[in-house]
């Protein structure tokens, strides 16, 4: 019987992770280079440390970066982006319905606690979780676990009684290498990228109902 869930943020109930990607490619252009998306795609979902675009771009170029002006316009451009987003489809009636079912609802998440704070009061999702933890709170970010047995610990809830949602290859492994069951909803960048072992797989939380999905991995734990 499941009495958690735990949702990733970045990608999952914002779509910031394409913003983040096309306005990386704008700095790019505007430098006469290219970002693919098979350079970006590993560090989506960790820690911005795993990959250094401006370094990247300099590799490219063959010269330096002005970083700080590239910095500067780069987040102009994000910003403009994310004016055209809102929360995926499904995902506060994912919120609700756990709030009906008595479910608990954590959150765990590989940026910082500002960045996903401000987003969920933005959109007036914030109250719905009894537990967030960012990368503020621990040593290693996803793929390793720990994010989610943290999140789990402060829910008191065992990992075989929690699913995770999540968008992302390195979101996935964490929540699987917590014991969890998962459900991936990529979005429009990850949707084409290499997933690992995972439990259910939707288009969006619009395809089907919170009550279908955990019947579905009740079903499949039998």
């Amino acid at each position: 019987m499941f009495q958690a869930v735990v949702f990733d943020f970045d990608g999952l109930i914002l779509d910031t992770e394409t913003s983040e990607f096309r306005s990386f490619q704008d700095v790019f252009e505007k430098h006469g280079a290219v970002l693919e998306l098979d350079v970006w795609k590993d560090c989506i979902g960790t820690s911005p440390s795993a990959f250094d675009p401006y370094r990247y771009l300099e590799q490219c170029i063959g010269r330096p970066v002005d970083r700080e002006l590239a910095r500067a316009w780069r987040k102009e451009r994000f910003e403009q982006l994310m004016k055209e987003e809102s929360v995926r489809p499904g995902v506060e009636s994912y919120l609700r319905r756990a709030t009906e079912l008595g479910l608990k609802i954590g959150l765990a998440s590989s940026s910082s606690r500002a960045w996903v704070e401000g987003y969920l009061r933005q959109f007036d999702l914030l109250h719905y979780f009894h537990c967030i933890r960012t990368r503020d709170d621990i040593a290693r970010v996803k793929p390793d676990p720990e994010l989610y047995l943290r999140a789990l610990e402060e829910l008191g809830v065992a990992p075989a009684h929690a699913v995770a949602f999540e968008d992302s290859p390195n979101g996935a492994l964490a929540a699987k290498r917590a014991g969890m069951a998962c459900v991936i909803v990529p979005n429009p960048l990850t949707e084409t990228l290499m997933f690992g072992e995972t439990d259910l797989r939707l288009s969006s939380m619009a395809e089907m109902s919170l009550d279908e999905v955990i019947a579905r991995l009740e079903k499949s734990r039998r």
